[in-house]
């Protein structure tokens, strides 16, 4: 796969570089290793017809062989869920994060966009806990989801938030990278309308893509 895109939040593009350069070269490596990416998926899309697309699973599965080969492990922090003034104590709750090296918090999403944005709540979880310096999160581009089902989300749009939220959220330093598979052609200028029965189909979806 390919990196078609970098948004650097907060300075976590540039802490990856100074202080956790063998991180940032092993994520690097990690994404360029995924090749000849199969569509294993047939949809049952009214959308998208019969068409072969490419699966989360599979891809999500290469990202963990990949990660776990290079000293990525899960983070997992447990707790009690108190409110003030309620009398039900929530016991063995957590937060966790699928992929940490060192002080290096990373997330693969290819889930709808409700998860994409969790995954920032998340960092800012863990870096408010002190455990983490940065987070990189790795996304599909706009161009690889229309190669998906219906309901897996695209990185644009989280930057765009990002970017909307005037860097108020999240308080964390993060590095955002969108994917697409090598054979994708190059990006071009270009204004993308989504179409409505897409946004409508991707809004009905109750699960997340598999």
């Amino acid at each position: 796969m390919k990196k078609v895109y970098e948004y650097s939040h907060l300075g976590g593009s540039e802490i990856l570089q100074v202080r956790h350069p063998e991180i940032n070269a092993d994520i690097d490596a990690v994404i360029k290793s995924i090749q000849n990416v199969p569509k294993t998926k047939k949809s049952k899309e009214k959308t998208k017809g019969e068409r072969m697309l490419y699966s989360p699973k599979w891809l999500n599965s290469a990202f963990r062989e990949g990660l776990n080969a290079r000293g990525f492990r899960e983070l997992r922090l447990s707790f009690r869920v108190e409110l003030p003034d309620y009398p039900v104590v929530i016991k063995n709750a957590f937060k966790q994060i699928d992929f940490v090296k060192g002080r290096v918090l990373t997330e693969v999403q290819f889930g709808k966009y409700a998860f994409m944005f969790y995954d920032m709540a998340k960092f800012q979880y863990f870096f408010n806990e002190e455990k983490a310096d940065v987070g990189v999160e790795i996304v599909p581009c706009r161009g690889l989801t229309k190669d998906m089902s219906t309901g897996v989300s695209y990185g644009e749009q989280l930057v765009g938030d990002i970017l909307r939220l005037r860097r108020h959220f999240p308080a964390v330093p993060v590095k955002v990278i969108l994917i697409d598979v090598d054979e994708a052609a190059p990006l071009f200028s270009e204004e993308v309308d989504i179409p409505e029965e897409e946004i409508l189909a991707a809004e009905a979806s109750e699960s997340p893509a598999d």
